[in-house]
């Protein structure tokens, strides 16, 4: 009697570890807090962190902050609303749960689709609209120069409204530069 209490504890023991360890598993792995520029790219066969140009293997899956599992050898994500699918090469997972096909190729295999041309590229981006001529990288343009203002005399309500002698200066002045600011903004959109 004693030994098959033993043997049956044992064996509770190790069901209820094995129930443990295939719990964590479908769960997607490790819950990770990435860096906000991390990619887990698919490259070679297997998924890797890739931060700015450092490659960093990864050893078990990982579940982003947003509940995105990403299996590291296979390469299968699945998503928080249930969706499944595989990387290919060079398709990366950005930090916030995101997918990022590389080619048009991986992007038609997401979704289905394997009509599209091997050798298809992406389109470049085109600037639609005229480009603005007057941009220089140090000097802020009109709109933001009138945002400053705005947020100048904001300030200034502030420090007014926190004022608790009795006489409290009025607003009256600035509520009406704020109203002029804002009109000025709106005629630019």
């Amino acid at each position: 009697m004693r030994f098959s209490s033993y043997f049956a504890a044992t064996l509770l023991g190790t069901s209820l570890s094995l129930t443990a360890l295939t719990s964590q598993a479908q769960s997607g792995g490790t819950p990770i807090r990435p860096n906000r520029n991390a990619q887990f790219v698919f490259r070679n066969g297997e998924v890797v962190q890739r931060l700015g140009t450092q490659i960093t293997p990864l050893a078990q899956n990982v579940r982003l902050p947003n509940g995105t599992k990403i299996n590291v050898k296979s390469g299968i994500v699945e998503f928080p609303g249930g969706k499944i699918t595989s990387l290919h090469e060079n398709d990366y997972i950005n930090a916030e749960g995101g997918i990022v096909f590389s080619t048009p190729q991986s992007a038609a295999a997401a979704r289905g689709d394997n009509s599209v041309d091997a050798n298809a590229k992406y389109d470049k981006y085109v600037q639609v609209g005229t480009a603005p001529t007057t941009i220089t990288a140090d000097a802020p343009n009109e709109r933001e120069q009138l945002l400053m203002q705005k947020i100048e005399l904001l300030n200034r309500k502030v420090t007014l409204l926190q004022q608790t002698h009795p006489n409290a200066p009025s607003t009256d002045a600035v509520d009406r530069q704020l109203q002029d600011l804002d009109a000025r903004i709106k005629a630019m959109k």
